[in-house]
């Protein structure tokens, strides 16, 4: 296969049926990892719902709610699960081009235009990404170095880094795969119109 070949509705690009399969898998599995991060904020806000009910129930001074209260270290599962369930729906937003444009700075420009600027955007973000993600590992490797804990649970703080770093890395893999695909598009019939990838 060469590395520019015919594309449908004009143009080259750059392996598309390879950038065509690789996107299908990437786009599954940005889809299970934002539906994941789904799961996890249903349960921290059941959590957070319950603990403010026993808490609320705690307060009242009748019988039928004796033994009520909050949940023990609820702040610090709904802390951790939330910013887990964060950084897991960076990946589908980035996959499904959902991220915040400023359309009126672009409305002139043709499909290929905005698939080349996409393509340069694209690149500065995995760039910025990859960098906050090597950050985010630092922090991680300090929190594990110095085995800190939560005050009430006594969870590993770096458990919450862990879970921040899959969704980041996703993040940057899926960055990297929209800089090909924008690239791809600017080389052939440029940017689809709609919110379609």
């Amino acid at each position: 296969m060469n590395a520019q070949e015919t594309r449908k509705g004009g143009g080259y690009a750059v392996f598309p049926r390879a950038e065509a399969v690789i996107g299908l898998w990437i786009g599954r599995f940005a889809g299970a990892l934002a539906v994941l991060g789904g799961a996890v904020l249903t349960l921290v806000t059941i959590t957070a719902v319950v603990s403010i009910i026993g808490r609320y129930a705690s307060r009242t001074r009748w019988p039928i709610f004796d033994g009520l209260g909050p949940i023990p270290g609820d702040f610090e599962l709904v802390s951790m699960g939330a910013g887990f369930a964060v950084f897991s729906f960076l990946a589908w937003c980035q996959f499904n081009r959902g991220h915040v444009t400023v359309d009126i700075f672009v409305s002139w420009m043709g499909p290929r235009a905005l698939a080349a600027l996409s393509t340069f955007t694209n690149l500065v973000l995995t760039f910025v990404v990859v960098l906050i993600a090597w950050q985010h590992g630092l922090g991680l490797h300090d929190k594990m170095r110095f085995r800190e804990t939560t005050t009430i649970l006594q969870i590993p703080v770096w458990w919450g880094y862990a879970g921040g770093m899959i969704g980041l890395w996703s993040f940057a893999l899926v960055s990297a795969y929209t800089v090909w695909r924008s690239l791809n598009e600017a080389l052939g019939a440029g940017e689809p119109e709609g919110d379609g990838a």
